[in-house]
Order: structure tokens, then sequence, then C-alpha cells
């Protein structure tokens, strides 16, 4: 089986590349248009490795090439065998996931996905945007083509250029390895079949209109079983181009004069993505699924046995579909983003959804209907998510004997402040003699500041802001800018959002997004400027085409500052916890305790009555609150009956009569 992407150059990549690791589909590699690479698991749609280049906003990621099965290249037979160790047994197996990674600058990265880590970077073999990248069967020789009208051999063990030949008069946009090694196939708009011993033309082939996009080969043997096979002659090729509804099949003849294709299959629109079975016995069926660029899915089942003149449509096309909810809202498309045939050959893995959090599924093959539309409800699936296993935030295991110290618990010198010292600092800002002000007095200092506020020479208003807005971003004036953007007030931010022109939207993002990127104090500013055109703007943004592009970087400087966020949360309500219980028990012991010594004693003995007559003088100044203080005692002291019945009687004296009487 071949799969791959279609290749950059020629027009413009809408969709970013995509490449199944080869042999068993267990991964799926995507690099999206915010520049990172994500590795995705096929079995669970669960995403294994995320790798952001050093350079992935200046230099994006055009081309994905997998390492083909097999280790490196067996060492040298003539000097003496050893056996192999175990370290190199494993090597061997972590080469398959070698990943290769096609640069904008010219440069290729080989990515390790096991290790999660750049193994390499190959760098000095072309000096413009490479277009497409392929591993030979020996899994050290890489080749690769670029915008640079060259084609050159790596050596993927040394890091260096082995051979760089001009491939064509204009740009190289597409490469394939002939199945025993010894060819490759180049494509611009012509194609060239190259011996790779010499680096000399084996064959030309007419091409296409445009760019050729994709190259692979559909045969292994030539279906002719009676004439010797040298390895290339009577073996079939596909190829595919930008703004092309047809894919070509070509043949290599020995004869070298037929140029022309040999049939063609047809589909509704570009195609983005290509994967087929390869035809290994004469009376075997080519497989071809074939993705669109409006979202479709073609397959196609044909023996590849001569000339056919007429154009082959499909066997049966694929959609996805959201359901329609209650008759609320009408089914919406859902598009595929890529497919690939399973290793039994009867079922696909289909890749669909968001760049972002792509859905895998694996389908059964059903060429009987010449049209499916599955029905699949994503909204829940493709909400964004932080993967536990990207975190590199490590929790150790703390166990019964380990101590933790935390900030605030005795023994360290920060002090730990409590939730109420705030409010005592504002309740001790009066000053001991001072009195309240009245209601009327604090109404008449009101209107004293509206009257001052009202002064010219205040902040201009919204009307004037969003002129300043536009005119600053379209002169791109930091003094302007940081005029208007460095407002706090929330209602002038709505306003003036609300009343700035459209067109001004996505250059305000723009301005919004590198100023995120500064200090923290800017950032925060700027984050109420987001939400406001978020909220006035959504059904706007919702229209372009091309939002995910516009706003890649200001979803990365998100995603990475809300990463922790949730462990952050946690840390924090333990933390808070902590503080509250240290907090409630210094609060406990600075209680002071309640005199419970009584106020008024009353005793029946005539001895005693001068003491209590002296603690009467000593509270004199509590007998206006007497009858309160009487009343309190009444429900406290249920003991006392006695006594109680008659201190009520003597209470409804007046308290100068009442001392009199004593």
């Amino acid at each position: 089986m071949a799969a791959g992407s279609v290749c950059g150059g020629g027009g413009e990549q809408r969709r970013g590349p995509f490449a199944f690791l080869p042999r068993d589909r267990r991964l799926f590699a995507i690099s999206g248009s915010d520049g990172r690479l994500r590795v995705w698991e096929t079995a669970n749609s669960r995403l294994q490795r995320e790798y952001v280049p050093s350079a992935h906003l200046s230099a994006a990621c055009t081309c994905l090439a997998w390492a083909p099965p097999g280790g490196r290249p067996p060492p040298n037979k003539d000097g003496p065998q050893r056996k192999k160790r175990k370290s190199e047994v494993i090597e061997v197996d972590k080469q398959l996931d070698i990943l290769a990674i096609g640069t904008a600058v010219g440069s290729i990265l080989l990515y390790s996905t096991v290790k999660g880590e750049l193994q390499s970077k190959l760098d000095g073999g072309h000096d413009n945007k490479v277009n497409c990248v392929r591993w030979h069967q020996d899994n050290c020789c890489l080749y690769s083509c670029s915008d640079d009208k060259h084609i050159v051999e790596w050596n993927t063990q040394t890091c260096k250029v082995k051979c760089k030949w001009k491939g064509d008069n204009s740009s190289v946009t597409s490469l394939c390895i002939s199945p025993d090694g010894k060819m490759l196939l180049s494509a611009g708009r012509t194609i060239k079949l190259w011996d790779l011993e010499t680096k000399e033309v084996y064959r030309h082939f007419t091409g296409h209109a445009t760019s050729v996009s994709s190259l692979m080969f559909t045969t292994v043997k030539p279906m002719n079983e009676n004439k010797p096979f040298d390895g290339i002659t009577g073996l079939y090729f596909l190829s595919g181009a930008i703004h092309d509804r047809l894919l070509s099949v070509w043949q290599i003849r020995s004869d070298r004069k037929e140029k022309n294709a040999v049939m063609s299959f047809t589909v509704t629109d570009e195609p983005t993505f290509i994967d087929l079975t390869v035809s290994e016995v004469k009376e075997e069926p080519v497989k071809l699924a074939v993705v669109c660029r409006d979202g479709q899915l073609h397959l196609f089942e044909h023996i590849l046995n001569g000339y056919c003149k007429k154009p082959l449509t499909s066997n049966c096309t694929i959609q996805i579909a959201t359901p329609g909810n209650d008759g609320d809202s009408t089914p919406k498309p859902v598009p595929i983003l890529a497919a690939a045939f399973c290793t039994d050959k009867q079922s696909l893995l289909l890749v669909y959804g968001n760049l972002l959090q792509p859905i895998i599924e694996k389908v059964s093959l059903n060429t009987t209907e010449s049209h499916m539309c599955l029905i699949r409800d994503i909204q829940k699936v493709l909400s964004l998510k932080t993967d536990v296993a990207l975190t590199k935030v490590k929790t150790p295991v703390v166990n019964s004997d380990t101590k933790v110290l935390v900030p605030g618990i005795p023994g360290h010198s920060t002090a730990v402040k409590t939730p109420s010292s705030g409010k005592e600092k504002k309740k001790n800002k009066r000053k001991p003699g001072e009195t309240e002000e009245s209601i009327e007095e604090r109404l008449g200092a009101l209107d004293i500041d509206v009257s001052k506020v009202k002064t010219p020479g205040g902040l201009p208003q919204t009307d004037s802001f969003a002129v300043l807005l536009v005119q600053g971003l379209e002169s791109n004036d930091a003094e302007i800018l940081n005029r208007v953007l460095n407002t706090r007030k929330e209602h002038v931010i709505k306003n003036t959002v609300a009343r700035m022109p459209i067109h001004a939207v996505i250059p305000l993002l723009h301005e919004l997004t590198k100023r995120l990127q500064g200090n923290p104090y800017s950032a925060s500013l700027m984050v109420r400027w987001l939400k406001a055109v978020f909220t006035l703007h959504a059904s706007y943004l919702s229209t372009l085409p091309d939002l995910i592009p516009q706003l890649g970087m200001l979803y990365q400087l998100m995603e990475s500052r809300v990463r922790t966020l949730q462990k952050l949360s946690r840390l924090h309500g333990r933390l808070f916890i902590l503080v509250t219980q240290v907090a409630a028990s210094e609060t406990v012991q600075d209680v002071t305790e309640v005199n419970q010594t009584a106020k008024l004693v009353y005793e029946d003995e005539s001895s005693e009555e001068e003491g209590s007559d002296d603690e009467m003088i000593a509270d004199k100044d509590s007998d206006e609150n007497w009858d309160e203080d009487e009343e309190k005692e009444e429900q406290s002291d249920e003991q006392d009956m006695t006594v109680e019945k008659e201190i009520n009687g003597d209470s409804d004296l007046e308290p100068e009569n009442e001392s009199e009487e004593e």
C-alpha cells in the first residue's frame, strides 16, 4: 500500500500535509497552519506527540514522509561478522518512527516520534521551499525536491548532501521511487524517470497542464509475465496535479514512443490526499482512495490492463455530515481530511473533522453502493482538550513519610495573610475621634466630583477612539495604538470595538496577538480587547474561509498559557485550604477570653449589700442599658428563678428611683 498527501508547490496549500505510518497505519502525522506537528494514534484518536519547530512561524512545514519499514543498512560483508547487540536491534525498530519534515526555507528536519525529539537537521541542499521528500528503501538515503529546480540525494547518517542535480527548468514538485529502488520519478509539469546510478533521464512523459502534486507506483510487477522483467518496464504509476480533476495513469514502455497517459480517473475536485493498494499479481485490481478539496472521498477499483480512452468514474463516493437536531438545524457537511486502506484491504481509516482535533475512524468497505453518507455528531468530540501525556510537569510520588513544606507552615519565615486582615485594615482607616459623614454630606461630595469630571480635558469619546484605532492600524503608529489600547474602561473598549469598521477587525487581532507576547501587564489589557472583538464580531469571523491561518498564532498563545491552568487551579485550591486552616487556628488563638464575672450581684444578707452597692456605683456607666442586660440575663439564667422574681419587681422603677431605694 502507498499513501501520501499532495506535495507542496505550484499553488496555495490550505490544508497541512498529512502522512500515515507505512505498513500498519498505526500513526497519523499532520502539520497544521500554526506550524505544529502532531502525531495521532489511529486506534483511539489520541494525540501521541506534539512538536513545535523553533522556526515554525517563519519556516512552515511543507511536506512529510515516514521512514519505510526496515532498519539501517547491514554492515559491510567484507569484514568479520558479529552478533548484533540488543541495543542495536531496538535502534532498528525505532528507526520505523522517523519522520522527515520539509520546510519552506529549504531545510529538512528528522524527527523521532519514539524519543519525542529532533534527531538531526539537513541543511545546505536547497535554498528555497522543499516540495516533496521521499525515503529510499535502504532507509539511510533520502531524496528531496524544491522550488530551486534541483533534486538532492541525502545521506541521513552523516546529514550531508550525497548528490545534487537539476531536475527541471521550473520547480520540481513531486518525487517517487520505483519498487526496486533503482529509478526515481520526478515531476514539475512534465514527468521524468531518472536512473539513480547515472542520474540521467531514462524516460520522458507528457505530464499535466499544471504542477504535478502527487506521484506513486500502482504495480510492482508487469502485467505481461511472458517477457523478462528488468525492474521497471511494464509498470504503471499514477499522477495528479493541482487544479486538475483527472488522475492520470502511465505505463513505462520499452519502445520510448508512448508518452501519454493510458487511462485516467475523474473526481469532483482537486485531490488533496491519495492512497492505493498496490497490485502484486496480474488479476488483482488496484484500489484507489482519493480525498478531494471539497471534503468527499472517492473509491476506485480497476484492473490495469492497457489503454482506456474514457475517464473512469468512482465506484463509491463517501461523505460525512452532522445530524439535524429536531428540525432546528440542517445537516452540515464534515470535511474528510485523509483516508488510508488498512492491512486487510477491506476497510478504510477515515480522518475527518478539525485539523486541530481530527477524528480517526475505521470503516468497512461497501462498494456496492454508489454513494454513502455517514452521519456523525462531532460537536462533542471536537471540543479541544489538553492531553495528559503531553504535559512536561512531572508530579512526584509522595508517600506517608514525606514531609511537604508549604509557605505559611510553622518553621518558615513567610507570614500568612488571613483573609480578614484586609477588612480590618479598612475598618481601622477611620481615626478614633472622627465621626461618620451623613448621607447628605456624601451626596454633596458626589455632586462636586461629577462636576469636576465633566470639565473639558478628559478622555476623548468613543467615536474618536474608533477613528484613532483605525488610523493607528493603517499607519502602524505605535503612539496612537498605545494611547487607544491602554484604555482600561470596559464600556469604552466595547463601544470602540462596536463602532470600528469590519475591515479593521483582522488587523486589530494581529496587533493584539503581537502585544500578547509582551509583558503580563500589557497582556492583561489586550485580553479585554480580545473579549470585546470575539463577542461583537463573532458572526463576521465565522464567515472567513481562512480563519484558522489568521488566528493560528493567537490559538498557540492561548493554548500555551492555559495548558497548566487545571493543575494550577488544583494547587491554588490546596494552598487556599491550607492558608484558611492556618488563619482559622490563629484567629482562635487571638480571640480574648470573655469576662464571665457578673456586673451586678444581689444577696439576701445585709452584710453583703454594701459590697453590691459599691459594684453598682462602679458600673454606673452601664445603668442606661440595664433593661437590655436584664432581659438577656432572664433568657440565659434559668436556675435562679426566685432571685429573678425579686429583680422583676424592682425593674419597673426608673434607674434614679431604684438607686435611691437601695
